[in-house]
């Protein structure tokens, strides 16, 4: 069973478990469709890294970086399982990249790499959706990157993940990415202790590990999938703005 966070039938926000296409809260089972699947947690911040994987760095034909290369994207970006992401107007190259993200369990700061699996509370699927057209503009990519519900996460936390565990991101049931987080160019300890050197993290808030190479355009009414192995498939749809 996996911890889900989630809205029962009568609106109150529960933590649970995700067993058996069913959320289990105390001695009741719900039907996922009797239930809003939410996200694993409410940042106070995403940290998104750049360029963790060498080819996918190659695709966007930029040089891999000798540090993290960290971003931000605010609350207002998270969007759940299940969800309907509406695309910026007017935007001709907004797309997909399917990422490994960590919660945060306890604030921290500076935090050794040996110490780093002390602060993680679980992992998650995440899609940081992305507005190529500002991004390549400009250069704090708020624009490109912090748009509203940019950040699609969930649907369940997970304590345990292979070492090499893999990602895939599909569009309408055709692969777009597939690759495994044993490829990143920065561990999860180094980015945590690179992050909390300079920010402190508080329980709940977000790291996004970096996104393989095949990303791709989102269009309208396209369905996604994020399947990350030991932890599941996130789902959402996406339409354009009219």
């Amino acid at each position: 069973m996996d911890d889900v966070r989630f809205r029962d039938p009568a609106g109150t926000v529960r933590e649970g478990l995700w067993h058996d296409d069913h959320v289990h809260f105390g001695d009741d089972a719900y039907d996922l469709e009797e239930v809003d699947v939410l996200a694993p947690s409410e940042p106070t911040k995403i940290v998104c890294v750049g360029r963790n994987y060498a080819r996918h760095a190659d695709e966007r034909g930029e040089d891999v970086p000798d540090r993290p290369l960290l971003f931000l994207k605010p609350p207002n970006a998270v969007a759940t399982h299940g969800s309907t992401i509406t695309l910026p107007e007017g935007k001709d190259r907004v797309e997909h990249e399917a990422e490994l993200a960590v919660v945060i369990d306890r604030q921290c700061k500076d935090v050794a790499p040996e110490d780093a699996e002390d602060v993680i509370r679980g992992y998650t699927c995440f899609n940081d959706i992305s507005n190529r057209d500002d991004q390549d503009r400009e250069q704090n990519w708020i624009r490109g990157k912090a748009f509203d519900n940019a950040a699609p996460m969930g649907p369940v936390l997970t304590e345990d993940i292979p070492d090499d565990a893999a990602i895939r991101l599909r569009v309408n049931g055709q692969t777009r990415q597939d690759s495994s987080i044993e490829h990143f160019i920065f561990s999860i300890p180094e980015l945590i202790a690179e992050i909390t050197a300079y920010m402190t993290l508080e329980p709940g808030d977000v790291i996004a590990t970096g996104t393989p190479e095949g990303v791709g355009p989102l269009t309208d009414g396209d369905h996604v999938e994020v399947e990350i192995e030991g932890v599941g498939t996130l789902e959402h749809e996406v339409r354009q703005a009219e």
